[in-house]
């Protein structure tokens, strides 16, 4: 989520969904891994539900549409960690990550932004660890092909 009200009503609804299912856990997994999974799943419905709703997209917002051309005057841009120098490169990173098939996308955000081990995504992803290698290369080439796209034509436009 990249609002902290959308982040906030998520994670309500995850711990209540927890406190609810808690007595169905199995203990084939970590505690941790079972509400990591729960967490991208009730993230990703979430998602998809807001989607269906707008048919613009999540960061449609931030970006010209069927591009990672930020748009002239862009919104407020808020989500944690992000530095305020650093918001219009955030945002078409996002867009960018936002681009990639899911699993790709569920791979790439545990790792680089969860900071979890290739284990721990194996686990949560419900996968082996070399098919999480697999998904966290495709990611990064097609971030680096979306990306290196968009910030080689701005190279281009850079007055020196």
């Amino acid at each position: 989520m990249q609002s902290e009200a959308e982040a906030e009503d998520i994670t309500q609804e995850i711990f209540v969904e927890v406190w609810h299912s808690v007595k169905n856990f199995r203990g084939d997994s970590k505690l941790s891994t079972w509400i990591y999974r729960m967490s991208i799943n009730r993230s990703l419905d979430y998602l998809r539900k807001k989607k269906r709703k707008k048919a613009a997209g999540l960061l449609s917002l931030f970006t010209k549409k069927d591009s990672l051309e930020p748009i002239v005057d862009p919104p407020d841009f808020h989500h944690p960690g992000v530095a305020l120098e650093n918001k219009e490169t955030s945002a078409i990173l996002f867009a960018a990550i936002d681009k990639l098939p899911e699993k790709q996308k569920t791979a790439f955000v545990l790792q680089n932004i969860e900071n979890l081990s290739m284990k721990e995504i194996a686990e949560v992803m419900q996968t082996t660890p070399s098919a999480v290698e697999s998904l966290l290369s495709r990611a990064r080439e097609n971030l680096k092909k979306l990306l290196g796209d968009y910030f080689e034509r701005n190279k281009k436009n850079k007055p020196r």
